[in-house]
């Protein structure tokens, strides 16, 4: 089309140069303005129309092909797609949400791969991990869950808004703003708060049997994911999940636990079902020598192992306390610790996630995670479905409490770091 163009336009320039040397031949002595007659004009006008509008419907074809990722190759493919979704917008009998169409057919894709961590989510669920891996959201600072009696405050995050108005565990919420909430879900009620779009709210709570009503204000709240203690000079590190702010919160625990010159460290990832894997391999890092292997990665391209590059390291017994609940970054750190540090494994079996995934936002709000890798141990080992065997295998007494009397995994780690 460059080629037609600069020959259209030479034939303009010849016509032109021909149109000037006949109008320089004068009757009286004078010259005339160059003119064209009408048909060399519509001739020019016709041909420079043609040029201008095939090149501009091939480039707005080939724009519109790259905005929705077609190729020579693929796009046979993609017309099937489109096929059947204009059959159903267009001729199925009822109306159709167009977004929620889109969503399942999104949801489909994955869903066809058959891998469990490689999945469509939703809005709502988007939101919900967003907030978890973030390590922070704007709200109120409690966790809510369901029950007979309506919902209930199960945990209150200290120094957060809802702490400081005097909220506790064990409140149940009736009124929201003077509404009743006694009959929403938990999840209603907290996408309520979180989208008010207000600086404070109202809550009314039953108990002891007395209604208190509080003036709670919605702040950025820093999820707390990380809890320690002191046993004998022995610290314990309870990690919940790993989100952008583990690692900060697990080292100022670590050090303050040091200030107390702990002679082991006991840290607990029972029932974490992992988050980032860069938070779990910094953590790692403030533990494990410099140049030794904190984990490996295997896709199609091959293997690579990612070493600790830091001078921070430890040198004093460490022992990690797993379960059948303990996966993917959890695992991580275990598998680092035990490998590359020799820390002591303690409990069951770890739960075998040994993949891993990114995610990728959609413009309904949803999400898309989908498997890139494996992960491998230091030594190249995978864990996939297969978990961390413990070195000492201890079968927790009571399940549904972690406390120190009774706890006598937690127990036996303690002893194995003495």
């Amino acid at each position: 089309f460059y080629i037609c163009g600069m020959i259209i336009n030479r034939i303009g320039v010849i016509l032109m140069k021909n149109k000037i040397k006949e109008n320089k031949k004068i009757k009286n002595g004078k010259e005339r303005s160059a003119s064209f007659n009408l048909l060399e004009v519509i001739i020019i006008i016709i041909m420079t129309s043609l040029v201008v509008g095939v090149s501009t419907g091939v480039i707005v074809y080939k724009n519109y092909k790259s905005d929705v990722g077609i190729t020579e190759s693929d796009g046979k493919y993609f017309k099937e797609l489109k096929k059947a979704y204009d059959n159903i917008i267009n001729g199925y009998v009822e109306k159709v949400d167009e977004a929620k169409l889109i969503d399942a057919a999104i949801e489909g894709m994955y869903n066809y791969l058959g891998d469990p961590y490689t999945s469509y989510i939703d809005q709502s669920s988007t939101d919900d991990l967003t907030d978890r891996l973030n390590g922070e959201y704007t709200g109120i600072g409690v966790e809510i869950t369901k029950i007979e009696e309506g919902i209930i405050v199960i945990n209150v995050f200290e120094n957060g808004p809802a702490y400081n108005a005097g909220i506790e565990p064990g409140d149940i919420l009736v009124k929201l703003n003077g509404n009743d909430i006694t009959n929403s879900s938990a999840a209603d009620v907290s996408n309520s708060i979180k989208k008010s779009n207000q600086s404070s709210v109202e809550l009314s709570v039953l108990r002891d049997g007395i209604t208190i009503t509080k003036t709670v204000n919605i702040k950025n709240v820093n999820v707390p994911s990380v809890s320690k203690e002191n046993f004998n000079d022995i610290g314990y590190i309870k990690i919940d999940t790993f989100s952008n702010t583990t690692y900060t919160q697990f080292k100022e625990a670590l050090e303050a636990l040091e200030k107390n010159n702990i002679n082991g460290l006991v840290i607990d990832v029972r029932n974490n079902g992992g988050g980032y894997l860069n938070s779990a391999a910094e953590i790692a890092e403030l533990f494990i020598e410099k140049g030794k292997n904190i984990y490996g990665l295997e896709n199609k391209k091959g293997k690579t192992f990612y070493e600790d590059n830091t001078k921070t390291q430890r040198n004093y017994k460490i022992a990690v306390l797993i379960n059948s609940s303990s996966a993917s970054a959890s695992e991580i750190l275990a598998s680092a610790l035990k490998e590359s540090y020799g820390a002591t494994i303690i409990g069951t079996t770890s739960y075998g996630k040994g993949t891993v995934q990114e995610t990728s936002k959609l413009s309904s709000g949803g999400m898309v995670k989908y498997t890139t890798a494996y992960w491998l141990t230091p030594n190249g080992n995978s864990v996939n479905n297969v978990g961390i065997k413990p070195d000492i295998e201890i079968i927790l007494d009571k399940t549904d409490e972690y406390q120190y009397e009774t706890d006598n995994q937690l127990q036996g780690a303690l002893n194995a770091v003495k």
